[in-house]
């Protein structure tokens, strides 16, 4: 089935629609549209997102539910007519009961195999490089960027894919994650969050889109660690310097 990004879609008849359409393509954009309003989005460098071609979005990760994720693909939906592909951790989909729903919306395992098939099929991607280290942080942490995976960069040289970095500001005081679990017995190196709230709160989001980054090297780059390192680190330092920007520029939170 296809996935609920499904651009230029019109639905007219909802008695008419079998289980998984409804369940899958029609409540999610629904509910995606309220929380818009609920959140008063607003959206900066839409211009950024190529109209063709292949691209990787790299945002920031923030906020133990992973809004996020669903708020940049709906997003790029509606302001550019694409139908991004995200990637989300692998314990997504170690059982059914989350796997098949996240496949029916169009959500893929993150793993170096799956970006790249989808960038060479012209896709966006969207990914989170600081994995569940990011939206699981705790409060005090907020809007510090945490350790980058690096597996984007190399996706990016070997795809010659254009990476669009990326700031969200809200998701933190949306969904807040008093503290960390860390497991180092049973389930080495996962992390789990303590969150103070489930409902979540009127946070103003903003989502501002930077200019693309061109990787103007070989294929043969990919294998360079220190390159790679290199790349990674002052896409991350950007990131964090827009976010520091954005932070200075806002005067409320949950109000106006």
């Amino acid at each position: 089935m296809k996935n609920f990004f499904e651009r230029n879609e019109k639905i007219f008849n909802l008695k008419d629609l079998d289980r998984d359409l409804l369940l899958y393509r029609v409540m999610p954009r629904f509910v995606l549209e309220i929380i818009r309003k609920y959140f008063r989005l607003q959206v900066e460098g839409e211009e950024n997102i190529p109209k063709r071609g292949r691209a990787i979005v790299v945002p920031n990760h923030s906020g133990y539910a992973g809004f996020d994720a669903f708020m940049l693909g709906n997003e790029i939906r509606n302001r550019r007519a694409r139908i991004p592909r995200i990637l989300a951790h692998h314990l997504w989909f170690i059982n059914k009961t989350t796997a098949i729903p996240l496949e029916k919306m169009g959500i893929t395992e993150a793993t170096t195999n799956n970006g790249l098939a989808l960038l060479k099929k012209n896709n966006i991607i969207i990914l989170f490089p600081e994995g569940e280290y990011g939206n699981f942080k705790p409060i005090k942490q907020r809007y510090r960027l945490q350790d980058f995976k690096r597996g984007f960069v190399r996706m990016a040289i070997l795809t010659g894919s254009p990476i669009i970095p990326t700031v969200v500001i809200g998701a933190e005081e949306t969904h807040i994650t008093l503290k960390q679990l860390k497991f180092t017995k049973y389930l080495v190196g996962t992390v789990l969050p303590v969150p103070l709230n489930v409902i979540p709160l009127p946070a103003k989001w903003k989502i501002k889109f930077l200019k693309p980054v061109h990787l103007d090297y070989p294929p043969s780059a990919a294998d360079d660690k220190a390159l790679v390192h290199k790349i990674s680190r002052q896409i991350r330092d950007l990131i964090q310097f827009q976010i520091d920007q954005e932070l200075r520029k806002r005067s409320y939170i949950y109000i106006r």
